[in-house]
């Protein structure tokens, strides 16, 4: 018997590969950084084979670090980095433009346009998504308008588009799936997440040809088998969702009203709201969480594009640290930030702003800042911009939050989840195990092949769970959180002409 689940996790700046036992357990693990690019100012891109290639060899070290081989394996579940943008042939596999990251800024001239159309209240109807950079379908678009030639051959169906999901589909199957499911299709500004279908009109504001579009499946389901030459024999693909979906899958957010908040290199907060959509009046998106055996469920989600980028930024930016570890106890050695913010509005502001010329800004420097300051402000502006989101989520739900469930890298920082608890007064709570996402597309391909047979593993799997209480009083919060509002509104107005 198949005694082990393979998650690819495919990420924004490194692929990685885990092992899930039948206990959910993770066995073993391997991870590759491949390079970034950032041609432009606020533009970023990923060259899509070093995306597969640095996925493909996490993919072969885990199991030679397991010592176990394809024969060992039920299935295998993929993760994504969302909303990128990848267009290639469909005969060759070769990409013909550089991807188009998430976090890029480059079709903000592109997205301005369809604004000024008037088109920003039918697409949001459509998709439960806002008219920003941030996702795939103007970034096609763009693809096509700077590549010679490929609108023409866009249209005669010798190009395919996907996310990073379709891409590694297509890729471990040798070209002979071009696919994708619900959750990574509700990110393209393309999808109507209504009728859960391509959408001729959405696809006639951006003239895009339905010809390059991938078939959109269930998330936990049969996407094929990878070719036998990646991994030393065909194991079946049963499992796929985008990173944020999965992570909410990964939590066990399944029951309405449950959030979760993934601390990577942005912050994502998901709120799980059943099989109805519900709309955001505060500027968050409504987007899909999975569809299972034909029923789909829906979140809502607010995402924060720069959080763990920020202590990179302070790492790599301005030397201030060796490690993203020792922010914590630069952090613990300030008693009193004086009024000190950080606001990393490096690529623009998301939920609930959604302001592409914000920029980032620090205020109230005086003569006693210190470096420990300065890397303090960098974790409370992840809190800060943590708490502007569930504010959103708690209005539009009509609903008290009592306990956010966190992942990601940066919820092993103590004092960020502490502070995180008393920005919003109420409980933070942090498992044992903390990598849910590969462990919602585990789950997701697991459930599909049979080798779980509900949900239930997924509590056990995550171990114990340690729980932040806060300790700030309603006043002290208040304030923080006014100071903290009145930096954003200085970033809001820090871009040239602003």
């Amino acid at each position: 018997m198949s005694r082990l689940i393979l998650a690819l996790d495919q990420g924004t700046t490194s692929s990685r590969a885990l092992l899930f036992d039948h206990e959910g357990r993770v066995v073993a693990t391997e991870q590759h950084e491949f390079p970034q690019s950032f041609p432009q100012s606020g533009w970023v891109e990923h060259d899509p084979e070093d995306i597969w290639e640095s996925q493909l060899r996490a993919a072969r070290g885990v199991l030679e670090r397991a010592q176990v081989t394809a024969a060992d394996l039920a299935a295998v579940g993929v993760t994504n980095q969302r909303e990128t943008a990848i267009v290639w042939e469909r005969e060759s596999g070769r990409p013909i433009h550089p991807a188009i990251v998430w976090q890029s800024r480059q079709t903000a001239e592109l997205c301005q346009g369809l604004r000024d159309r008037g088109l920003e209240d039918d697409i949001r109807a459509r998709t439960g998504l806002v008219i920003d950079s941030y996702f795939s379908g103007p970034k096609v678009r763009f693809i096509l308008d700077v590549v010679e030639g490929a609108q023409a051959r866009a249209e005669a169906g010798e190009l395919c588009f996907g996310t990073v999901d379709s891409w590694l589909l297509y890729k471990l199957t040798a070209g002979r799936v071009h696919a994708t499911e619900y959750s990574n299709a509700s990110r393209t500004l393309l999808f109507n997440i209504h009728e859960k279908s391509w959408d001729d009109v959405l696809l006639g504001y951006l003239d895009l040809p339905r010809a390059m579009l991938p078939e959109v499946r269930d998330s936990s389901g049969d996407f094929g088998v990878t070719a036998e030459h990646w991994l030393g024999g065909e194991v079946p693909i049963a499992g796929m969702a985008g990173d944020q979906q999965s992570a909410l899958f990964g939590q066990g957010c399944f029951e309405t009203g449950m959030v979760k908040n993934t601390y990577g290199t942005g912050c994502f907060l998901l709120m799980n709201t059943g099989h109805q959509p519900a709309t955001s009046d505060s500027g968050l998106l409504t987007t899909i969480a999975w569809g299972i055996d034909g029923e789909v469920e829906y979140a809502l989600e607010g995402s924060v594009f720069v959080a763990g980028a920020a202590i990179q930024w302070l790492r790599d930016g301005l030397g201030l640290i060796d490690h993203a570890s020792e922010s914590e106890a630069a952090a613990v050695r300030v008693s009193e930030m004086d009024g000190v913010y950080l606001v990393p509005a490096f690529t623009g502001l998301g939920a609930p702003y959604w302001d592409e010329e914000a920029r980032g800004v620090m205020v109230g420097l005086n003569r006693g800042t210190t470096r420990d300051h300065v890397i303090r402000a960098g974790l409370e502006s992840i809190a800060y911009s943590s708490r502007d989101v569930v504010d959103c989520m708690v209005s539009d739900a009509d609903l008290a939050l009592e306990t956010l469930r966190v992942d990601g890298g940066a919820c092993e920082n103590d004092f960020l989840m502490q502070f995180q608890a008393d920005m919003l007064g109420c409980a933070v709570e942090r498992p044992a195990v903390l990598e849910v996402t590969a462990l919602g597309a585990a789950a997701l391909a697991g459930l599909a092949v049979g080798f779980w047979n509900d949900r239930s593993h997924l509590e056990r799997a995550r171990g114990a769970r340690t729980r932040f209480e806060p300790r700030l009083g309603e006043t002290e919060r208040d304030r923080r959180l006014a100071g903290w509002r009145q930096a954003v509104a200085r970033s809001r107005g820090a871009a040239p002409g602003g």
